[in-house]
């Protein structure tokens, strides 16, 4: 139990993913949460974000056009996957282990998303976090035709892996900035855990709520009817 908590902290601590693994280990990250189901925990933007940072100052980790090279082939290639995904299996993917584990609140929200907004909601659950995991499947699953999903696919991913790391990149040219990396590490990991644990909790109260109403629903079943008026004596 304790390596699995182990292995967890290590593929969501952004720092520790940059600075260990660098362009390679943000390649798999984001291919991961945007290709597959179970990669939905991982966390794509504060990621980025934070890549962006390690790029900007006197003393970058890497060129900042080699960050968006990498994030831009990856996270299209990874929403790809998941499109090829939807195509091969169907709806059975979504009784699968992976979607279970995501939860049948967050895969009725991405459903909705994508019924509502159409082949917009590939560009827009880009930046969605959970949604942008699910929705390339739902589109597979959907028959939309790989020709029309490609062009929306680059340019979500595009848009995307290009905004947050060069927002990142400007903001760690300057000194505070670069100064509380920690604090602002931190406050964009709450920022994601936040509305997880949210829904986590909406869910919870959910389910007491219906075991509740189903206990009263079974037990007035249970209670003999009784009729209007004056209990009779018992017979004698």
């Amino acid at each position: 139990m304790q390596s699995i908590i182990d292995l967890y902290h290590s593929v969501t601590d952004v720092e520790h993913i940059v600075s260990a693994f660098g362009l390679v280990g943000i390649a798999l990250v984001l291919f991961a949460e945007t290709g597959l189901l179970i990669g939905f925990f991982l966390p794509g933007d504060s990621l980025l974000f934070v890549a962006g940072l390690f790029t900007g100052g006197d003393d970058p980790v890497f060129p900042v056009w080699k960050l968006l090279l990498v994030a831009v082939i990856f996270a299209v290639l990874g929403d790809q996957l998941g499109y090829q995904i939807g195509r091969w299996t169907g709806p059975s993917i979504l009784r699968s282990r992976a979607a279970r584990i995501i939860g049948e609140e967050r895969i009725d929200k991405a459903h909705e998303f994508f019924r509502s907004r159409g082949p917009h909601a590939v560009i827009l659950a880009r930046f969605v976090p959970v949604i942008r995991t699910i929705v390339p499947v739902l589109a597979g699953i959907s028959g939309m035709e790989r020709r029309r999903f490609i062009p929306y696919n680059i340019i979500g991913g595009v848009a995307w892996a290009c905004l947050i790391p060069v927002a990142g990149h400007f903001l760690g040219g300057i000194d505070v900035i670069r100064q509380h990396v920690d604090l602002i590490i931190v406050g964009l990991v709450a920022l994601s855990v936040i509305p997880l644990a949210l829904e986590w909790w909406r869910g919870r109260r959910g389910r007491h709520g219906n075991r509740g109403n189903h206990e009263i629903h079974s037990t007035s079943h249970s209670l003999p009817a009784v009729a209007d008026g004056p209990v009779p004596p018992p017979a004698a």
